[in-house]
């Protein structure tokens, strides 16, 4: 009792100094939806309804921490391995711990649910209730928290790597496409579904099964033993991948980063994860409808694939930390160039074979896929580095990222943001393309190869010249891990400005947010869809409109999307040039 009270308290001092920023605002105000959303479907839905909603909050526990770079570890395991605990009672430290903060206390106020449901039943099933709350809360942590220390133990080894990367890229796909699965259940078989998930299992108790709590007890100390055992084979020390190679050999400044580059995407574990999920998501995201018979999306798996994993790799310069110097340091070294084609050369070849393979399979359109995969991978190479530069994110170095690989930085709310920044770059640098090949066929694709060419030389040049001008702070920045400008006695260094802010205004953090869902399922994924003649189809709105209403419908989404995106990059920029605005020194 006295290790778990001495975590929580370490936890509610951190917090009190880092529950700042705007991705903390706006996930907040998220969670408070969405726990608002699933109490008023407490009081008024179907309990099988409410049981499927807390399955959707299980699976947010056990994949959100996954896909947002390790979770919450202001407690580190290793932070304890001198002091002699036991794993057991480390185990149960750091699950108090965990219980502190925002995220358990959103996933508390959800819980409510099942004592509005208790009440509805009579006094006995809402103290049933009370039970059932703790219970199914510890579930959603300790779920969570085995999903990390499984994925990280994976993360060790090649195999385990392609393993993790090729099952979660899956279940994310599949998510993104989850009408299709609701469309396979038909109205008996949701239910049963649900109701024998854990997630589920509290609501059965008040619900006339109090057997089903001791089950969930049971299960709740398997998952407390499960991480226990994980976190004693958890270590902080790095470890390499492969046996020894010869020595990089190649002509020239180019040639040379290539090969670095490239050797990089060889034996980085998270590298090797990064492209493997965006793999997978892309093929099972397009090949999800083929489950009811419809293969509209299948072709565009390759794109799909592209956009990924160019939004997994958008912090390219702040993953690799401070080896920077070594370019920095290197007269004449044309990093950007050699990060680009090793770019290319890790994800346009499987990206042209998905693409060929899943358009033959499907008949097709091969002019509509080849002009957007040209214009997509041409895009990408050249807003990777340019993004990267531009809003840098600090990263942990490769050999010190400890005993959890997918934590590459601390600053996960800047990551997000990347992300999304550029899912939404990257397809934009296909629109022209598209529809130029949806108008005249075959001549997109030319247009798809001078639009990608044109992108990934012209912002290839404009982050080398920024690399060029401000490699210094920006090696800097990932040295401290603070975005400070340089100073010496006498005030800034000469030519040193001060580094931009990369986090995002809660304003801007939110269009981010919110702009992605009228630009992607609702506009484009949509205009496929009326493309194809697909009517009804679950929540795209435009598939429900009248023949003449579907297409300006599918304009306003995509034109309501870029609008937001506008926004939010328009608020992302004056916060920079308000961070720029420094004080002058006295001796200037």
């Amino acid at each position: 009792m006295a290790v778990a009270l001495t975590m929580a308290r370490m936890k509610v001092s951190l917090l009190r100094h880092s529950l700042k920023g705007p991705m903390t605002s706006t996930g907040v105000l998220l969670g408070v939806l969405l726990a608002g959303w699933t109490l008023y479907l407490a009081l008024t839905a179907d309990p099988a309804v409410l049981a499927g909603a807390y399955a959707v909050w299980m699976l947010g526990w056990m994949l959100g921490p996954l896909f947002m770079g390790g979770g919450d570890e202001s407690l580190r395991p290793e932070h304890f391995s001198l002091l002699g605990i036991t794993s057991h009672r480390l185990a149960g430290g750091l699950l108090v711990a965990a219980f502190v903060g925002l995220a358990p206390l959103i996933s508390l106020a959800a819980s409510l649910g099942l004592v509005i449901s208790g009440v509805r039943q009579g006094p006995a099933e809402a103290l049933i209730a009370v039970v059932a709350i703790g219970l199914q809360l510890a579930l959603f942590v300790l779920v969570s928290r085995v999903a990390v220390a499984l994925l990280g133990l994976a993360l060790r080894s090649r195999l385990g790597a392609v393993g993790a990367g090729l099952l979660n890229g899956a279940i994310l796909g599949a998510l993104c496409q989850i009408w299709v699965f609701l469309a396979l259940f038909d109205q008996s078989g949701v239910p049963q579904l649900v109701w024998h998930l854990p997630s589920g299992w509290g609501l059965l108790a008040v619900n006339g099964e109090p057997g089903r709590l001791a089950a969930l007890a049971v299960l709740d100390l398997v998952l407390l033993g499960a991480w226990a055992a994980l976190l004693s084979r958890r270590s902080g020390a790095p470890r390499t991948s492969g046996r020894p190679r010869r020595a990089v050999t190649a002509g020239g400044p180019l040639g040379g980063v290539f090969a670095k580059e490239l050797r990089t995407w060889t034996r980085d574990l998270v590298r090797n994860y990064q492209v493997i999920f965006s793999l997978s998501f892309g093929v099972c995201f397009g090949a999800s409808p083929l489950l009811l018979g419809w293969d509209g999306m299948l072709p565009y798996a390759g794109p799909i694939f592209v956009v990924m994993a160019a939004s997994l790799t958008s912090n390219l310069y702040g993953s690799d930390g401070t080896a920077l110097w070594l370019t920095l340091l290197t007269p004449g070294a044309s990093d950007v160039r050699g990060r680009q084609l090793a770019w290319l050369a890790a994800v346009g070849p499987a990206a042209a074979v998905v693409t060929v393979v899943t358009a033959a399979v499907a008949g097709g359109p091969w002019p509509l896929v080849l002009a957007l995969l040209a214009a997509m991978l041409g895009g990408a190479a050249g807003l990777i580095p340019l993004v990267s530069v531009y809003g840098l994110v600090p990263g942990t170095d490769p050999h010190r990222r400890g005993g959890n690989p997918l934590r590459v930085s601390d600053d996960n709310g800047g990551l997000t943001g990347l992300a999304y920044l550029m899912l939404a770059l990257v397809a934009a640098s296909g629109v022209p393309a598209g529809f130029v090949a949806l108008s005249y066929g075959w001549a997109g694709v030319p247009v798809g190869l001078a639009t990608g060419l044109l992108c990934a030389w012209g912002l290839g040049r404009l982050a080398e010249l920024r690399l060029r001008e401000r490699g210094v702070e920006l090696l800097q920045a990932m040295r401290t891990g603070r975005r400070v400008p340089m100073r010496t006695a006498g005030g800034l260094a000469q030519g040193v400005r001060p580094l931009p802010r990369t986090g995002h205004p809660p304003l801007a953090a939110l269009c981010f947010l919110l702009g992605a869902i009228p630009l992607f399922p609702q506009g484009i994924v949509a205009g496929i869809f009326v493309a194809n003649g697909v009517e009804g189809h679950s929540w795209f709105l435009a598939t429900y409109l009248a023949p003449g209403l579907r297409w300006p419908a599918v304009g306003g989404m995509v034109l309501l999307g870029l609008i937001l995106f506008g926004v939010a990059a328009r608020q992302s920029a004056s916060a920079r040039r308000r961070g720029r605005a420094l004080p002058r020194s006295r001796s200037a």
